[in-house]
């Protein structure tokens, strides 16, 4: 586990400086409010965030797969399936599964009380993707431990689906511009950014659409997908009307949101 942790966070900086170095050379938009302050506060909730897993549920879902597959717990064991059939299945059923989550977290007002301080950053870039409150964080990890358990996924399959949705969240939250031609092939299969960019619309309709965060195939099959913003790319206006004051940036502010009435 240990040695998985370090290679989670390895590629974590990788991707994250990749992503760094993208959206200053192309960037998509101009931002809202200044790079650097924003940084610093929604890193300093990731780091909050980790730090608060590692220490309340240590196992985590890596360990809980690691648990199950050797106890033959789960419905793949039960049927026999294993293998590449296992991890192909397994990384679906995981992806599908957040997509639900995601959509819980939108429809139930009080997970939507949590999962609004991702949506009120103001401008949308591949920190956005880490700025989560640590209560929705815990959940998300004691829900994707359950399903880990239920399904009996491989602890192969639960590695590669946390690092892709790590690295596909930094990624689909990019303030990068690619060409619309290399945009709508790769929409086909994976969430692009312009794609997601939706979904962080200051518009409740396009924000409760595009809920993928790996595959962009459950938007389509499931009536959710919304190919762009009304207004455009250039013009949308992101965030949430509430909470776009300078100060809703710090860290302090983000922690006491979901807390607090709009407004307040």
């Amino acid at each position: 586990m240990d040695d998985i942790a370090f290679l989670r966070l390895a590629l974590f900086l990788a991707v994250l400086a990749a992503m760094a170095v993208w959206e200053s050379a192309a960037p998509r938009r101009p931002l809202a409010r200044p790079r650097a302050w924003r940084w610093v506060n929604n890193l300093g909730l990731v780091a909050l965030d980790t730090l608060l897993v590692r220490l309340l549920i240590p196992l985590g879902a890596a360990g809980t797969a690691a648990w199950a597959e050797g106890n033959g717990i789960g419905l793949l064991p039960i049927l026999g399936i294993g293998g590449v059939p296992a991890l192909i299945l397994a990384l679906l059923v995981l992806d599908l599964s957040i997509w639900a989550q995601h959509v819980a977290f939108h429809k139930a007002p009080i997970l939507w009380r949590l999962h609004r301080l991702h949506h009120a950053d103001v401008d949308f870039d591949a920190s956005t993707a880490l700025r989560f409150h640590p209560i929705e964080i815990l959940l998300s990890v004691l829900y994707k431990m359950l399903v880990v358990t239920l399904l009996g996924a491989p602890v192969l399959a639960v590695v590669v689906f946390e690092i892709a949705l790590n690295a596909g969240a930094m990624f689909n939250h990019g303030n990068v511009r690619i060409p619309a031609a290399l945009d709508a092939a790769l929409r086909l299969l994976v969430v692009t950014p312009d794609m997601h960019r939706v979904h962080h619309s200051v518009d409740r309709g396009e924000t409760d659409s595009n809920y993928g965060f790996n595959l962009s195939l459950w938007d389509r099959l499931l009536g959710t997908y919304r190919a762009a913003p009304a207004a455009g790319h250039e013009a949308m206006i992101l965030g949430q009307p509430a909470f776009r004051d300078a100060a809703e940036l710090r860290l302090d502010r983000m922690l006491s949101q979901p807390f607090r009435e709009e407004g307040d």
